[in-house]
Parts: structure tokens; C-alpha cells; sequence
């Protein structure tokens, strides 16, 4: 068939269950809905996401999710030109509740099928037109409304940190990533060892707004070493040491006090630590980008995932750039589509069309970038 101007595309890679429908447009994609249900506070209960609850949790709200994007949009299922979903990575029970529902709706709607690389997919957030005076609060200049190719991609979740080079649509070269925890996951770690609820990261940079990021010194990991690749794990025990020494135990029979840290009155001293936990995660993330920008002389550097989002990481990146790249453009989604969400699985479809048979289609937990499953 023709290139699809209008998707019905689905996110169920972690807990949250999101439906949109996108459209190709000459001024952009275009999202006439986006739709998501998200167990998040329900995970939060557990300090985490329980893989099983959240499958469960998706169950139930990915036909209602579905019917809701399809209401709010205005569209029919007639109207629908093909159907993108994601195929991995992420938690196998919550990935098989939207492939497996994209599957029978491909079917039965006779839809082409398009699995899309969650991954990836984050990185079609900036290709989504979200309006021009919303768009200007996120570029850091007026010389694109998207990026241009070649440019480097910075993917900073909770469960990876990525460099890729990208030359064009599906054509990318990946440079590194993390050895052990991810951006995202360093920040919730952290914030669960000063007894902040999940997901810490958020609470970790609003606490930080009002604390000193020199008050405590902690290690930078990997900021120094000549590849790409990142590594958090050590940051991560070294907040544990740090809060073991400087706070006070209130029961010595508590097996883990150290999750009671929170409880204890000292608030500018929690704020000067989160302040210098997000400062340390920032600064490596920051060096290596530009680093790899310098390397490959790169003018275009687009960022996506959820830690996207962090301010103080915006703030950093668009300076150092500015300052070790001649003329670089950043390119950062809004917050809201930094997040799981369907409407950039659907972007990703459009610039990396490719159906394939809804029968053979699997979901795949462990599809990464660095095996170029969309290179062609």
C-alpha cells in the first residue's frame, strides 16, 4: 500500500497502556489523540513496578484506552491506514498485552501491521509537531522545526542510556550505552535509599531546586573514559555509604533504617544531597554527549526518555553545547511526550514504515538499539 497517512498506534511496554492516532501532514505529525492509562500509583505502593501487576493492570485498560483515542480523534477504524505497536524491549507480560492485541486488530480490521523498537520510537518525539508556540519553548533555536540528519541521538529512561548516530531515517549507528543502571534507574535508586516514594526521579529534582549540587562529592563514573558507554551502579553505592555515615540510626533493629532516612528532620541537608546526586548524573551524561557531538562533528544533538524531562539536564546540555559544538541545535521533546506514550511509536512508524505478517510478529523483551533491528 501507499505511504499510511493516519495510525492507531500502542505503548505497553512497562505500566503504562497508551493508545494515540497520529497523522503525516506536510506541516509535521500531527496527534489527534493520546491516550494513557498508567498504574503508576499503584506501583508506587511497592517502590517500584511489579511486572505481573502491571500486565494486569494493562488487561484491563488497553481496549478502553483503544475505543478512547479512536472517540476522541474522531476516527472510525475505517479510516485507519495501518496499525504500529510495540514490539520490545520491556517487560514481556506487558509488551504481550498490546502486541497481541495489535495482532487481532491488524487482522481483523485487515490493517498493516508495524512493530517499532520502543527505543527508538522515543526518539520520534521530536519529529512530532506540537504546535508552533509550544515548540518554541523547547528548541534552543529557529534554524530547524525538526531535526536534520546527520544528528546525535541521547536517549536518557529509566532502563537505558544511549548514544546513537543517526544518518537518516532507520539508518543509525549505535556508539554506547550503559554497563549496569540506567540514568533513569540511578535516580529512583537513590531516591529510594533517602526514603523518597516512586518514582524518586522527580522528587529527587524538585528537591535539588533548593540544595547545593557541591555540597557533597560524589564520584562521576566513567565521565573521564574515551568510549560512550555509562555507568551509574557506583554513583548508586556511593549515596549509600554517604547516607549510612551521616544519618541517625532511631532502631537498631530496623533491617533496612536506611530506608528511614527520610523520616529524620533535615530537610536542607536532603535537598543539598538530591541536589548533588542529580549534579553527578547530569555532568556525565552532559560530557559524553558533547564529547561524542565533537567527535562525529555534529551540529543537530536530539534528546528523549523520560529523564528528558529533568530541567537541570536541559539546562546543562544547551550550554556545554553551545560551548564545545559550533552552533548546536537541541532538540527536547515536551515533558509530556518525554514519557511512554503511543503518539511517538506512531511517528516512528511513519519514517520507518515496514509492515510485516501480524502471525510472525512477536513480542521481544530484550530488542535493543545496538542490533539494528530497523537498519536497513
Amino acid at each position: 500500500m501507499k505511504d499510511p497517512k493516519i495510525i492507531l498506534a500502542i505503548e505497553s511496554s512497562c505500566d503504562e497502556t497508551s493508545a494515540a492516532i497520529v497523522q503525516n501532514t506536510p506541516e509535521g505529525v500531527k496527534i489527534l489523540s493520546n491516550i494513557v492509562a498508567s498504574s503508576a500509583d499503584l506501583q508506587a505502593k511497592y517502590g517500584g513496578v511489579v511486572p505481573e501487576q502491571a500486565a494486569r493492570a494493562q488487561l484491563e485498560s488497553v481496549i478502553p484506552v483503544i475505543k478512547e483515542a479512536l472517540k476522541e480523534a474522531q476516527i472510525s477504524q475505517e479510516q485507519i491506514d495501518a496499525i504500529a505497536v510495540t514490539q520490545g524491549p520491556g517487560l514481556i507480560g506487558s509488551l504481550l498485552i498490546g502486541v497481541e492485541t495489535a495482532k487481532v486488530l491488524s487482522l481483523v480490521w485487515q490493517k498493516p501491521l508495524v512493530p517499532v523498537n520502543h527505543l527508538l520510537g522515543h526518539f520520534y518525539a521530536n519529529w512530532i509537531n506540537t504546535g508552533r508556540s509550544e515548540d518554541q519553548k523547547i528548541r534552543r533555536s529557529e534554524r530547524s522545526e525538526v531535526p536534520e540528519f546527520p544528528c546525535l541521538g541521547l536517549l536518557v529512561s529509566g532502563g537505558h542510556t544511549d548514544l546513537v548516530l543517526f544518518e537518516n531515517h532507520g539508518k543509525y549507528k549505535y556508539l554506547g550505552g550503559t554497563r549496569d543502571d540506567a540514568a533513569g534507574e540511578a535516580f529512583d535508586k537513590t531516591a529510594r535509599l533517602l526514603g523518597l516514594p516512586y518514582p524518586g526521579g522527580p522528587i529527587i529534582s524538585k528537591l535539588a531546586q533548593t540544595g547545593n549540587p557541591k555540597a557533597f562529592q560524589l564520584p562521576r563514573p566513567m565521565i573521564d573514559s574515551k568510549d560512550f558507554d555509562f555507568s551509574f551502579s557506583g554513583l548508586k553505592t556511593a549515596v549509600y555509604n554517604l547516607v549510612q555515615k551521616i544519618r541517625i540510626p532511631e532502631d537498631q533493629n530496623i533491617r533496612n533504617p536506611i530506608l528511614r532516612f527520610s523520616d529524620i528532620p533535615i530537610s536542607p541537608k536532603l535537598s543539598d544531597l538530591c541536589a548533588s546526586i542529580e549534579e553527578a548524573i547530569v555532568d556525565v551524561i552532559v560530557k559524553k554527549t558533547v564529547a561524542a557531538a565533537q567527535k562525529y562533528n555534529i551540529e543537530q544533538i536530539i534528546v528523549a526518555g523520560g529523564v528528558a524531562a529533568n530541567q537541570r539536564l536541559s539546562e546543562k546540555l544547551t550550554k556545554s553545547a553551545k560551548i564545545g559544538v559550533a552552533r548546536a541545535q537541541i532538540f527536547i521533546p515536551p515533558p509530556k511526550l518525554c514519557t511512554d506514550n503511543a503518539a511517538y511509536i506512531g511517528a516512528a512508524a511513519f519514517f520507518n514504515y515496514r509492515s510485516e505478517d501480524p502471525l510472525k510478529i512477536q513480542a521481544n523483551p530484550n530488542l535493543s538499539l545496538d542490533n539494528h533491528t530497523l537498519q536497513p
